[in-house]
């Protein structure tokens, strides 16, 4: 079954499978979203990623990560801001700050997917994809 917005199934998909405390996720594969993966596990919000060949598709393995017990999540939030039925864009003066900079906001610009820091370091704005908190 086709999505009309991928991106917020993937953050859906993570979501629910933090609520319910489970272990691992799989999430069908784009580049887009090996990206966000990728950033996720670079800012310690998930254990592992990988990608698995199930034949004719590609998943995204996701090893979700909690604290002491499985009650402590480590990803309290996920929010989808930019959708395809509004675009959301920041400019480098404009980028927003998640919870006073303790969140982080994923922005896709012309250097690839990146958080909002690191937007600010390059001086580079774009599509505000989503907030991780």
């Amino acid at each position: 079954m086709t999505t009309s917005d991928p991106i917020a199934d993937m953050l859906t998909r993570i979501r629910n499978a933090n609520t319910a405390k489970h272990d691992t996720v799989d999430v069908p594969s784009s580049k887009m979203k090996l990206a966000i993966a990728e950033i996720l596990y670079n800012e310690g919000y998930i254990k592992k990623y990988e990608l698995v060949d199930n034949g004719s598709f590609k998943d995204i393995h996701i090893t979700l990560k909690y604290g002491e017990d499985k009650n402590e999540k480590i990803i309290s939030g996920l929010k989808r801001i930019s959708k395809p039925g509004l675009r959301v864009y920041a400019g480098k003066d404009e980028l927003p700050k998640v919870l006073g900079g303790l969140g982080i906001a994923i922005i896709s610009t012309n250097n690839g997917v990146i958080t909002d820091k690191e937007a600010r370091k390059a001086g580079v704005g774009g599509e505000v994809l989503c907030f991780v908190w």
